[in-house]
């Protein structure tokens, strides 16, 4: 049979509520800190990856159109005999 020393009892729901207080406290300073770095990140310009992918396609495609343009003036030019 177990015995219930009162002592320890109290020890152990002072354990507990240190316990929880500790946890809550920890996850209310991490909520504190996502905010804080929300706060100073918010003022920057940043973009998202898709809109990164489709402007790096864009610039892919008009590199593409730009080299074709200037092998065609080449051309031309070579046929005008400059």
């Amino acid at each position: 049979m177990q015995s219930e020393n009162p002592i320890i009892a109290d020890f152990v729901k002072v354990a507990n509520s240190a316990a929880g207080t500790l946890a809550g406290m920890t996850r209310e300073a991490r909520d504190n800190a996502r905010e804080r770095i929300k706060e100073a990140l918010g003022g920057l310009d940043f973009v998202s990856r898709e809109e990164f992918d489709a402007v790096k396609t864009m610039a892919a495609n008009a590199r593409e159109k730009v080299d074709a343009l200037e092998a065609r003036l080449a051309d031309l030019e070579a046929r005008l005999g400059k």
